[in-house]
């Protein structure tokens, strides 16, 4: 006998203050008295965005003004399989309360208080600790003195995920950079990943790895490190990634990009369709502009990686 597979729309509602909505289960229904995101069940003849509006009426009395789709995760229970649309709400009218008597608690993805929790909220706060721009240095154009100064302007004013991007830099010549960026990085609280080189990450105390597609396609695990991303182009290179548990990707390029100029860009229709239903948040790259955020968003992606954007 199959087990049913339910589809269900869950929304990641987030205030400005980065703080998100949970609810608590009655204890009546299965995994009753457990932690989740609110949400439901899709009926049949339903899109994906009418139910997700029509379960945040029926449960916290809102309606959303903007919500974007996310991650799509697919979790197995003893008594059924779910697919689960995740849906960021960043916009919405009225005051949550919960309609059908259940319990509501407003957390922080880093201080999560109440337990227990469903265990398919383990992928989604490590998702929700991923800051919405990934930032890639570039000191091959802008010389080492000028890049520091821009990492540390653009820390200062929020960026809190960092990428060090230096191929035609010399090995002794990219430690001392990359020392210099991490020693400042953590100075403010943002993580940095080390592009393609595991063990000069660990040297510098950096944050995590980021894998080329090349490194990607011939890895055989997920390195042990605490961070890792990886860059991709097409869906098998989103499947590997996803098989080897990376923690998220970067996709493009999305438009025209000075790094890649023979590169055709994918644009944003294609893009979504890349990652429509992928379990994994997706960084647009390519062309980004901080303007661009927005429309990474409406198309799926989790946020923005830019060089010189």
């Amino acid at each position: 006998m199959s087990i049913p597979v339910i589809e269900v729309v869950v929304a990641v509602i987030i205030k400005s203050d980065r703080s998100f909505l949970l609810a608590r289960r009655p204890k009546s229904n299965p995994c009753g008295g457990y932690w989740e995101f609110p949400g439901g069940k899709i009926e049949p003849g339903e899109s994906r965005p009418y139910a997700l509006n029509r379960e945040l009426m029926e449960e916290l009395g809102i309606q959303a003004e903007l919500s974007y789709p996310w991650i799509t995760l697919v979790y197995t229970y003893s008594h059924a399989t779910v697919r689960l649309f995740f849906y960021r709400i960043e916009k919405w009218h009225g005051e949550p309360y919960g309609k059908e008597n259940q319990e509501l608690s407003w957390q922080f993805v880093d201080d999560v208080k109440v337990t227990p929790m469903l265990p398919t909220n383990v992928p989604v706060l490590r998702a929700l600790s991923l800051p919405p721009v990934y930032q890639i240095t570039n000191a091959a154009d802008l010389g080492v003195e000028n890049i520091l100064i821009k990492l540390k302007n653009s820390f200062q004013h929020g960026t809190k995920l960092a990428q060090i991007r230096e191929p035609a830099m010399k090995k002794d010549d990219l430690r001392l950079f990359a020392h210099k960026v991490v020693e400042l990085a953590h100075y403010y609280g943002v993580k940095v990943l080390m592009n393609r080189d595991t063990e000069l990450s660990r040297e510098i105390g950096a944050d995590g790895v980021h894998f080329s597609s090349a490194q990607l396609m011939a890895a055989t695990s997920r390195p042990e490190v605490n961070l890792c991303g990886a860059s991709c182009h097409n869906i098998e290179e989103l499947f590997q990634a996803e098989r080897l548990g990376i923690d998220f990707v970067v996709l493009g390029p999305v438009l025209s990009t000075l790094s890649h100029p023979g590169a055709i860009p994918m644009g944003w229709r294609k893009f979504a369709a890349i990652i429509r239903d992928f379990p994994l948040p997706v960084y647009a790259i390519g062309g980004m502009l901080p303007e661009d955020l927005t429309t990474s968003w409406e198309y799926g992606a989790h946020g923005i990686a830019m060089m010189r954007g």
